[in-house]
């Protein structure tokens, strides 16, 4: 024998060199998925991280109110339907799902902050009673529990069910109550503007004092309309307190949030719902393609109908349009009166694939993160027009990165937006913005998916990864925020001063001891 080693022993070594910084593999995980939200944005989100995780060969079975109903169920991925169960309400706009719900009737109510939290609240009971109902009737044996929160973590009682750990994931930033429910944190005000805010820093004393006013009203009416809930109907997710989260990603990213404090079990995965862009149906391809000064792209997403906004609003969208040297792509429901020859309408347009067509100038629309994230991967600058919930705050971190205008939809004219368009048009500084906040928010160690599919394997592997938590969940609030510190130490401070006092006094006595009284003088 030689003393030199053999090609395998020396291909055995550099294998095991290279592996061994590799987490070591899952095993196909069993996972029950639930999306609450009957809204196809939220949808989006929940489907992203779970094909991510079909795609890594874990089985995935999920409700949900959108299920494709073009492809079959395979051996690793089931979708359930659940739309016969969502109800937006019991009036003439009842849908089975928030698509397409009416302009006028819906945003002038989801605008107000003093609607938005009891409608959060008790939807989110609502749909905890419904999963309640469905689950009751899975007899599946699953490894881990995926869901959305909405405004409440009514939800996590299933896993404490299914005894299995708990992963939420979050379409846009945070509410206040569910990040301190999921991590035992409070969001700082003076940092973390309200999701309801319409601000993206509170860079001012006002938006300090509105964003400290704004946290407090919203967590003491989610927590009193709650427990008003509760204290008429106990439910089963009432009788016990609610399971932790082991992870929870959120579709955000710091391009378009303020760089904040995060806790270890927290995962930003903005983006996960973005595929691979598919090639343009023809007629769609052919307009854009035949536009000489380029093509404007225009939608209110899927929640709320252009085509049920008020007839001036409509009109000053039409006059605006109709004067502009580019063609427009409209998303719009049924057919448009008046309708100007440089636009192209259509019920459903496929807004990925617009979007990355290098043609495109601008995006027009509703600042939804879906569609923000959408544009900010193809580097298109966005003229919004935000409605409700995380919308206006998400237009503000645009316009501060300097890569969209934001404008009042129900005080819009003809000026104002054609003003809007070709500021944003004409001058680059938009569109050199909008590469780089692109470039920013692709430029990062692991894309979504595989971010997704790392930490998920990562809690299966440590049995719930409990060392992720924050120690802040084994606090009372006034442990939290030292009450109790701060309380024992005025208590010296203020014993110190005492003792400091009647010990002068006492000196005093001693040192300056008033002269026994003198002796009356003889007469």
């Amino acid at each position: 024998m030689t003393g030199r080693p053999s090609w395998c022993g020396l291909a055995a070594v550099c294998l095991l060199v290279a592996t061994a910084g590799l987490p070591r593999p899952v095993h196909a995980a069993r996972v029950l998925a639930v999306e609450t939200v009957a809204a196809k944005s939220h949808w989006n989100v929940m489907k992203g991280v779970l094909h991510a995780l079909v795609g890594r060969g874990h089985a995935v079975k999920v409700y949900t109110p959108f299920p494709d109903h073009g492809t079959p169920p395979t051996d690793n991925y089931t979708e359930v339907e659940t739309s016969a169960h969502y109800h937006i309400s019991d009036t003439d706009e009842t849908a089975t799902a928030a698509v397409n719900m009416n302009a006028s009737v819906v945003v002038p109510l989801f605008a107000r902050t003093s609607f938005m939290v009891p409608f959060i609240a008790n939807s989110s009971r609502l749909v905890c009673d419904i999963m309640d109902r469905f689950l009751s009737r899975d007899v599946g044996a699953y490894d881990l529990f995926i869901t959305e929160p909405l405004g409440s973590d009514c939800v996590s009682h299933a896993a404490r069910r299914l005894g299995v750990p708990l992963v939420y994931v979050v379409p846009a930033p945070l509410l206040p109550w569910i990040e301190t429910a999921a991590f035992g944190h409070y969001s700082n005000p003076a940092v973390v503007p309200h999701l309801f805010a319409a601000y993206a820093v509170s860079d001012t004393f006002y938006r300090r004092l509105h964003s400290v006013a704004m946290h407090l009203y919203t967590v003491v009416a989610n927590y009193w309309y709650t427990a008003t809930a509760a204290a008429v109907e106990r439910r089963p997710y009432d009788l016990a307190p609610p399971v932790i989260p082991a992870l929870v990603f959120v579709n955000t990213h710091h391009v378009t949030e303020p760089p904040r404090p995060v806790p270890a079990n927290r995962v930003d995965v903005g983006g996960i719902h973005l595929t691979a862009p598919r090639p343009l149906p023809a007629d769609i391809l052919k307009f854009i393609e035949e536009s000489p000064n380029g093509v404007i792209y225009f939608t209110f997403g899927t929640v709320v109908a252009l085509s049920t906004m008020p007839d001036h609003i409509q009109n000053a969208f039409k006059d605006a349009l109709a004067e502009l040297p580019q063609r427009v792509l409209l998303k719009y429901e049924g057919e448009m009166k008046d309708k100007p020859k440089n636009v192209m309408t259509s019920k459903w347009l496929p807004q990925r694939d617009i979007l990355k067509h290098p043609n495109v100038k601008l995006f027009i629309g509703h600042g939804g993160i879906s569609g923000v994230y959408e544009a900010v991967d193809a580097g298109v600058p966005i003229l919004g027009f935000p409605l409700f919930y995380d919308q206006p705050r998400n237009m503000a971190n645009l316009v501060d990165a300097g890569m969209a205008l934001s404008l009042d939809l129900f005080s819009v004219t003809k000026n104002t937006l054609l003003s809007a368009i070709n500021e944003i048009i004409n001058n680059e500084t938009y569109s050199k913005n909008a590469k780089i906040v692109s470039d920013r928010f692709k430029d990062r160690p692991m894309s979504p998916a595989d971010s997704v599919v790392y930490w998920t394997e990562y809690i299966i592997r440590h049995k719930g990864a409990p060392h992720l938590r924050s120690h802040a969940l084994n606090l009372t609030w006034y442990q939290y925020f030292l009450l109790d510190v701060i309380a024992v130490v005025l208590l010296i401070i203020l014993s110190v001063f005492y003792t400091a006092l009647k010990t002068l006094q006492l000196i005093n006595k001693i040192i300056f001891k008033p002269s026994s009284k003198s002796k009356s003088k003889p007469d």
